[in-house]
């Protein structure tokens, strides 16, 4: 890919912590912010463009003036949308979100005609359903980040019961970004070790329960939702395809018979590489698994079928 050029639609927390990681590890030539607050990602831009005089490679930082500033990216990653508000109904979520994410999807399709779509924005499973439908792109082209930050909460909370093997554990986590994720245990390991050889089966379920809050338990202290960690993942995902490394992570992609289930995106074990995904691994899934993949599925197919209801599509 010459020039390694890569597009971020929202300049907030998660957007710029993106950005950072990516020029601390000097994974891409340019790194460049559009946000629809211009000023938001001008200031970002300089500041973490000030940062890399001190990262191993010499990336250039700018902020898009508008939508042409994103011309020619190599990916571009989606983190824009607004957070549910108490007045609001999940109906009332998804349809704006979905409205900025045509917008958005829009302008990649004219600058960036040939990119690879990263979908960071929430409900992360059926933005990133949107997208295709937009898009209209092959499907290894689009993936949503959810597994890649899950699956580092649930090796966060396995090293917190261990004590052990901080940067050797490896964490399965599927199905959707959100309360019916279905952290994997049995196929999570420890340096190689398999997780239930070295926990015991109260310390799984505590485990997986914390997995499933790892999102709220950092509102409760800061107020806002996580960005460092997210921030990582989609920096992981970005250079798992630039760099052609070809490593498995499970991600939000959109399905035609795997598994059973066709037209509906949700987080499964891929291979990412310069093609985005390039493989989907299909799991052999027990029959108690096949359960709560299938409660995964169906809650985000209603986040799809409250769009259709108000002629989203049409």
């Amino acid at each position: 890919m010459v020039g390694r050029k890569v597009g971020i639609v929202g300049a907030g927390f998660v957007g710029a912590t993106a950005a950072y990681s990516l020029t601390m590890v000097g994974t891409c030539h340019e790194v460049v912010l559009y946000d629809i607050a211009p000023d938001v990602a001008k200031g970002k831009a300089i500041d973490i463009g000030q940062s890399t005089n001190y990262s191993p490679k010499g990336t250039i930082v700018t902020a898009a003036e508008d939508a042409s500033g994103l011309k020619d990216c190599d990916i571009v990653v989606i983190t824009a949308g607004v957070p549910r508000r108490s007045e609001m109904t999940r109906a009332d979520l998804l349809m704006i979100n979905a409205k900025i994410m045509k917008d958005v999807v829009g302008n990649i399709q004219k600058y960036s005609p040939n990119a690879i779509i990263l979908c960071v924005s929430n409900p992360l499973d059926v933005m990133t359903y949107v997208v295709h439908k937009m898009t209209g792109w092959d499907r290894n082209r689009i993936v949503g980040m959810a597994g890649a930050l899950d699956g580092a909460r649930m090796s966060y909370q396995i090293h917190q019961k261990v004590g052990y093997g901080s940067g050797q554990t490896r964490a399965m986590v599927l199905g959707d970004h959100g309360q019916n994720m279905i952290p994997c245990p049995e196929i999570s390991a420890v340096g190689g070790v398999p997780l239930e050889q070295v926990i015991s089966k109260k310390d799984m379920e505590d485990i997986i329960a914390r997995t499933k809050e790892g999102g709220s338990e950092i509102v409760k202290y800061l107020g806002t939702s996580a960005y460092y960690a997210p921030g990582r993942a989609v920096s992981v995902m970005v250079e798992a395809i630039l760099d052609d490394s070809r490593i498995v992570m499970p991600s939000s992609v959109l399905l035609d018979g795997e598994y059973g289930y066709k037209d509906v995106t949700v987080g499964v074990p891929v291979v990412l590489g310069a093609n985005g995904v390039e493989k989907i691994i299909e799991l052999d899934l027990n029959e108690e698994t096949k359960a709560k993949f299938k409660a995964s599925v169906d809650s985000i197919q209603e986040g799809i079928d409250i769009l259709n209801e108000n002629n989203f599509f049409d």
